[in-house]
């Protein structure tokens, strides 16, 4: 029998926590207080202390979040897992189900760029094949500073904002790409709040069969826990309370916080972890993410209702003489955290010592419902798992109704329709960070390893993979827009997701599930807390108008940098399913001779309205330096209709090209479609009483531009009026040239050359400015 030797844990003092202590370890006296009522009255040694502070930290208890996350809708009919587990998983048919998870890794990533974003990565695919499913397919959405010189922006900045940025994209690919999943792109965006607070979002999608999903649940009494993966090292200790606070003037001083990636090691535990699951001797499994194997512990543990024994001599170490402090907290990469049947060890052990990998038993299921770390036979930490979970603080936060600091009309010193000819403002516009071509960024990604993608990054508003073995295939998108939720957090919320599904319905796929990455400053601050309720109400509203379900997420909070906040940003990741992949619609213009149809839910409003809301625009902000006003209105009913008659005019091949008309409006969508064969297009359209800059580079929502051939427009027209949504007949596509009017007056043309001059040198110039910044960037990688 067992013998165990406790050290003294009375009630008396073993270890005197200075208020200085606590606060290192992210703790208030009043959470102190209450971790020594939830352990019987004693004080914790230090070992449990920094369990606590980790677990109890923001970003891996939601304590601030937890009350507001509660209102999103997580159900349907395909939902099989929501939030709770490593990542969702919705029921896709033919009995296949589609795991997908988005992650941030915000904070490392402005600490140690490139190992941050790898880390991002690695950690995502983890969540996902932890599942049971085999990752296929990755997006990332990345925010940035200006990386274009302009007065506002000191040199000093401008060099940082490069070297972030260069950090982040080497390791996305570098992690992905050797890895071996195709990278599907995403999105970028500059704007001076993301300077301090880079946002690396990393979103997931993996394939399991519905019968063969694994949970992160401990089970059976004296069942053996087995470590597998890498060796525990000293770097990521405290990652998640460091992800969890603000920074400061010596974040940087932090680098030890920022684990260290191995793609080439993850690819072997994915394949030993696959393996070991079809043996049938795994019970329960987890990755060992923020907190490491403290975390996997206790909330394994806690979602099977019993205890887990650890026995800390026998994890494997790549470091001597570490604590068991270090051990518990610990965020080394590629681990994993394993359950297996007693009786059947060495089954699993075959599978690891095939894959070259570390599988070692370390302790075993108990009934206690308890966490218990020894060392050297004595117990460090002896902690019910409920008080590091469901007792987990959880504060409803005051709330403060805040407005941003701009005019909420058109400021008087605006003048529009000065020349007539937009053609330079169209150029200028394609050549803004925010719009120009992001190729730089993709070329570096493997996007056609594992030979399943349908859509390239770049060619589509959606990511398209098919599912060997049958026609079916899946889309994926993400969409975020802080500066619209800064503007007005619960519509630009309503915005994001309605983007990303708009966005899988131009790939001819039906939306089916959500995932969300809501990045915040500090929580603590009531406006703060006000605009993420807001977002949560926002999101909540259009996930359940347009009938698709969030399955899991992530908040990340603290985003500030000495007291300057982001924008809010709310990054929706959306799924959807395509029963036939052949009909993947193509973003393009194909060749000339085409109608163009511009499908509209959206009802016009009045001028006061559409001044207010092009204020919003990236015309506004990037051509004329100015931000005012509200994001766009938004009617769900009208939005949920024109993806309805989108996907079915695809379904039933009425169109030959579809594209979703959102950042820099009309004007743009057009010139997208134009740009990657030199296919151009001539139209005309009415004003309606508007500046011609409203016209064109307007935002409104719930728009999407068609092409066709000219006897399918009466079909699509009447199939669009059967959902309710105009089909207007704005032109057709010509050769290598773009010409738009307005009213029968020519406001742009233009070469399809010129234009994609234009649009696909502007990044790449733009770092090239700094060719410095390239060179030093070079210790990242």
């Amino acid at each position: 029998m067992r013998q165990w030797i406790y050290l003294p844990m009375t009630t008396s003092p073993t270890l005197a926590f200075t208020p200085e202590t606590l606060r290192q370890h992210g703790l208030t006296l009043d959470e102190y207080e209450k971790i020594k009522q939830l352990l019987g009255g004693r004080e914790p040694t230090l070992t449990e202390l920094g369990i606590f502070s980790v677990m109890w930290s923001e970003h891996c208890s939601y304590k601030s979040s937890r009350v507001h996350l509660k209102r999103l809708p997580t159900r349907s009919r395909r939902v099989l897992q929501g939030p709770g587990e490593n990542a969702g998983i919705i029921d896709i048919g033919d009995g296949w189900a589609c795991a997908f998870k988005i992650e941030s890794h915000n904070h490392p990533s402005f600490i140690e760029p490139f190992q941050g974003a790898t880390t991002g990565v690695g950690g995502i695919l983890r969540d996902i094949f932890t599942m049971g499913a085999r990752p296929v397919a990755v997006m990332d959405s990345l925010r940035f500073g200006p990386i274009t010189a302009a007065k506002a922006t000191p040199k000093s900045e401008l060099h940082k904002n490069h070297s972030i940025m260069e950090g982040v994209v080497g390791g996305v690919a570098s992690y992905g790409n050797c890895f071996g999943v195709p990278n599907l792109g995403g999105e970028i965006k500059f704007e001076p709040c993301y300077s301090g607070n880079p946002l690396v979002n990393a979103f997931a999608m993996g394939l399991v069969r519905k019968d063969q999903i694994f949970y992160a649940r401990a089970a059976g009494e004296g069942n053996p826990v087995m470590y597998v993966g890498a060796k525990t090292g000293r770097d990521g200790i405290h990652g998640a309370t460091m992800a969890s606070e603000e920074f400061s003037e010596g974040s940087e001083a932090k680098r030890p916080n920022v684990q260290v990636g191995d793609p080439f090691l993850e690819k072997l535990l994915l394949e030993a972890c696959l393996e070991a699951m079809q043996t049938g001797a795994i019970v329960g499994i987890q990755d060992m993410g923020a907190a490491g194997l403290t975390c996997s512990t206790c909330e394994m543990g806690g979602r099977g209702h019993v205890g887990i024994e650890v026995e800390l001599d026998r994890v494997p170490q790549r470091e001597t003489g570490m604590t068991p402090y270090e051990i518990m907290l610990s965020e080394s990469q590629e681990r994993m955290l394993l359950v297996a049947q007693k009786g059947r060890e060495q089954e699993v052990f075959r599978v690891f010592e095939k894959w070259g990998l570390d599988a070692v038993e370390v302790g075993r299921v108990t009934t206690d419902d308890k966490l218990r770390v020894l060392e050297h036979g004595k117990v460090v930490a002896e902690i019910p798992n409920q008080a590091l979970t469901d007792d987990a603080p959880v504060y409803t936060r005051p709330l403060a109704r805040w407005e941003p600091p701009v005019s909420r009309e058109m400021p008087q010193h605006i003048r529009l329709n000065q020349t007539g000819d937009l053609t330079d403002s169209l150029k200028r516009l394609l050549a803004s960070p925010n719009i120009c071509s992001k190729r730089w960024v993709w070329q570096q990604y493997d996007h056609m390893v594992q030979t399943n993608t349908v859509e390239a990054p770049g060619a589509g508003d959606a990511g398209v993979i098919r599912i060997k073995g049958s026609q079916r295939g899946l889309s994926m998108a993400l969409d975020g827009n802080g500066r619209w939720c800064y503007l007005d957090p619960r519509l630009g919320a309503m915005h994001a997701v309605a983007e990303a599904a708009r966005k899988v319905a131009c790939s001819g796929a039906t939306p089916v599930g959500a995932t969300n990455c809501l990045n915040f400053g500090n929580p603590e601050k009531p406006p703060i807390m006000w605009q993420f309720s807001q977002t949560v109400d926002g999101i909540t509203k259009a996930c359940e108008e347009l009938d698709v379900p969030i399955t899991g997420g992530n908040v990340s909070f603290y985003n500030e940098t000495l007291g300057e906040g982001i924008y809010p940003t709310p990054v929706l990741g959306v799924v959807g399913i395509l029963e036939d992949v052949h009909k993947a619609a193509k973003m393009r213009f194909a060749a000339s001779g085409k109608a163009i149809i511009l499908l509209r839910a959206a009802a016009a409003g009045d001028l006061a309205d559409v001044e207010s809301e092009f204020g919003s625009s990236e015309y506004a902000k990037q051509i004329l330096g100015a931000l005012w006003g509200y994001p766009p209105e938004l009617e769900l009913e009208r939005e949920a209709a024109l993806q309805h008659a989108v996907i079915e005019l695809i379904q039933q091949r009425l169109v030959d090209s579809v594209h979703d008309c959102s950042d820099g409006g009309l004007a743009v969508a057009l010139a997208e479609k134009a740009l990657p064969n030199g296919v151009g297009a001539r139209v005309n359209f009415a004003s309606d009483g508007l500046p011609a800059e409203f016209a064109l580079f307007g935002e409104d929502a719930s728009r999407i531009v068609l092409s066709c051939d000219p006897d399918k427009v009466e079909r699509i027209q009447l199939l669009a009026g059967e959902h309710g949504v105009s089909a207007d007949v704005l032109g057709e596509t010509i050769s290598e040239r773009l010409e738009i009017s307005l009213d029968g007056r020519v406001v742009v043309s233009a070469a399809v050359s010129e234009l994609s001059e234009a649009y696909e040198e502007a990044l790449e110039a733009a770092l090239r400015a700094e060719p410095e910044t390239v060179a030093a960037d070079a210790s990242h990688g």
